[in-house]
């Protein structure tokens, strides 16, 4: 299994980055590997927002599809998000938001594991350079969108 965890403080609301984390169809715009992402469901009660959504990932050639249930509870400033069907054995990624001084702590933790076990290798290799890759992709993208 792979895990890791960011901790970054950006110079942005913490509304607009929670708005743009859960706008997942817009990921293929900014998210590296990302080929498309699709939402199937969208449910919003008082205290939660669930999102059943598909990613694509991958290159031109290789690729893979993955379904995962995207959770926000909005008293706690959390999004949860799992899998459901796809590559994945298991995936857990946890996004905390915490407004600072007109800007947001955001943590990212992720924990995942793949089907099968020569990419899960690989994987493992050039986890923390992807991990970091997706990461500043995100902090650019809510700069871009929303520095104040």
């Amino acid at each position: 299994m792979s895990s890791a965890s960011i901790k970054k403080i950006i110079p942005c609301n913490k509304n607009q980055l929670i708005k743009m984390v859960l706008d997942i169809e817009k990921y293929p715009e900014f998210v590296p590997w990302c080929m498309s992402g699709k939402v199937h469901t969208k449910k919003e009660s008082s205290d939660l927002i669930e999102i059943k959504a598909d990613l694509k990932v991958g290159k031109t050639i290789i690729n893979e599809t993955y379904t995962s249930l995207v959770i926000y509870y909005k008293e706690k400033d959390k999004i949860l998000v799992t899998n459901i069907d796809g590559p994945l054995t298991h995936l857990k990624n946890v996004w905390k938001f915490k407004e600072i001084n007109n800007a947001t702590q955001l943590e990212f933790e992720i924990d995942f594991e793949l089907k099968n076990n020569l990419l899960n290798a690989i994987m493992k290799r050039s986890f923390n350079f992807g991990l970091n890759k997706i990461a500043d992709a995100f902090e650019r993208r809510a700069l871009e969108l929303y520095k104040q």
